[in-house]
């Protein structure tokens, strides 16, 4: 009888301890290779950019524009592990620096053009005419990159006219033409080692002319354009849902099936979440208003309008969305009929309205002049009676672009901290006879005019130089 009791008060324990058991999970689904995992979030290209060996520098008794804030005459600018040390008037320098006497010479940050093809339409003669992907309405899934060609001999220009860092956009043949990338003007082997690490990426959207002009793939008329904006936009909020709940499931421990990865409404609901700045070719006022209310439609942020020769005549209207113009002076009219209408004064009167203006080139040979293209424009808004500064005229080309691309972090202006790209020019930055003498970007000498290189950086260049030993 002990014993059955005992048996009895075994089985009672045992089944107690099983019912207080966790109950187990659900089976996990099968593994998706994370290419296939539309949630997977790695950037499957990412920056390997860095910076070069620096010394420690301070260029004294220069005039300083630092895009942050007032001249500075007699200025110092200490450099110092890449970045920016200090600034000003009154700053001491540091035994064992090297210093450089800037009397009668300029200092600005780094040029940044926030919309080039350099390297996707390279020289010479636009050899590798990569800009634009003709595969029809929506392109969203090109990233420019991968059409990047570092050897283009036009970065060592580039560089040598005070450009540090662009950002590189696909062309504008579609109406959705891809991924943007932001670089660094460096020599490299890849894209990948100029990328700016952590810039985002940006969405190049197109309206107008170009890809609406007719022919295979496109749209024909305008309004067609905007029919296949407005369809791709729902149909990449309906993507986007999609990989949301597929997310929910799987962080749950549920069940889940991946939706089949769509790397153009990816790109596309990046652009919708945030995570995508979204850029476009616009000329028309009357464009940019529409894409402003298909912006509210589907509620997404326009990063800024580029060429935007018509913002003048809404300038009070972009200022209050926020929506920045990426321009030219303003004379680049009558090339084509949407860029018809257009006046030098155009970065002065959004600037006047409490917009933000930025200079840009869009052409390798206006990159190498894009001080004088804010030179021009400023000097159009101040016989306009708009008054426009050097200080304001710097931004254009600097804090501006790095604030429309999202990098202004880290570039820009000559702020302690701030990577130290800097030009140090032979006199006034916006005269037609200043030119750089030196180049820094992050702290290291890239370029200095009384010292070219004995070979260019380009290996393009490089071997199409005539061997010593074939003039023999």
């Amino acid at each position: 009888m002990r014993l059955t009791a005992l048996l009895a008060s075994l089985a009672l324990a045992g089944c107690a301890t099983q019912a207080a058991a966790p109950p187990q999970p659900a089976p996990k689904p099968a593994p998706v290779r994370a290419g296939l995992d539309p949630s997977f979030e790695l950037d499957a290209f990412p920056s390997t950019y860095r910076p070069a060996s620096s010394e420690p520098v301070a260029i004294v008794n220069a005039t300083i524009l630092t895009a942050a804030g007032p001249r500075i005459d007699a200025g110092v600018l200490l450099i110092r592990d890449g970045k920016v040390a200090a600034v000003g008037r009154d700053v001491a320098v540091p035994a064992g620096v090297h210093v450089i006497d800037a009397r009668g010479r300029w200092v600005t940050p780094g040029i940044i053009d926030p919309h080039s093809h350099i390297g996707v339409g390279s020289s010479p003669g636009e050899a590798n005419g990569d800009g634009s992907n003709e595969s029809g309405p929506n392109a969203a899934g090109i990233w420019v990159e991968h059409a990047v060609w570092p050897q283009d001999p036009m970065f060592e220009r580039a560089l040598a006219a005070g450009v540090t860092t662009t950002m590189i956009l696909p062309g504008s043949a579609n109406l959705f033409n891809g991924r943007t990338v932001t670089l660094k003007t460096v020599p490299a082997l890849s894209p990948q080692a100029m990328k700016v690490p952590g810039a985002p990426y940006g969405l190049k959207i197109a309206c107008g002319e170009n890809p609406t002009g007719g022919g295979p793939g496109k749209p024909g008329t305008r309004a067609g354009g905007m029919l296949g904006y407005r369809t791709t936009f729902a149909a990449a909020a309906a993507y986007a849902d999609q990989v949301r709940e597929y997310r929910r499931k799987k962080d749950a421990g549920q069940p889940a099936q991946p939706p089949r990865r769509d790397l153009a409404l990816e790109t596309v609901a990046a652009a919708l979440e945030g995570r995508a700045k979204v850029h476009i070719h616009c000329y028309r006022a009357d464009e940019m208003l529409q894409m402003i209310d298909l912006s509210h439609e589907f509620g997404f942020k326009i990063a800024a309008f580029h060429h935007a020769l018509e913002a003048f005549k809404i300038a009070p209207v972009l200022a209050r969305e926020g929506i920045p113009v990426v321009t030219w002076a303003g004379d680049w009219s009558g090339y084509k009929m949407e860029a018809y209408d257009s006046v030098m004064e155009n970065a002065a009167f959004v600037q006047a309205a409490g917009g933000m203006a930025a200079m840009h080139s869009d052409n390798v040979m206006l990159m190498q002049h894009l001080n004088h293209e804010a030179a021009r424009a400023m000097t159009a808004g101040n016989e306009a009676g708009l008054r426009v500064t050097p200080e304001d005229a710097i931004r254009w080309l600097t804090l501006n672009p790095a604030r429309i691309l999202g990098i202004d972090g880290q570039t820009g202006s000559l702020e302690p901290g701030k990577a130290a790209d800097v030009v140090l020019w032979s006199a006034d930055p916006f005269s037609v006879y200043s030119q750089p003498d030196l180049v820094f970007v992050d702290g290291a000498l890239m370029h200095d005019r009384a010292r070219p290189p004995e070979r260019p950086r380009s290996d393009f260049e490089l071997g199409a130089q005539r061997r010593p030993e074939a003039s023999r």
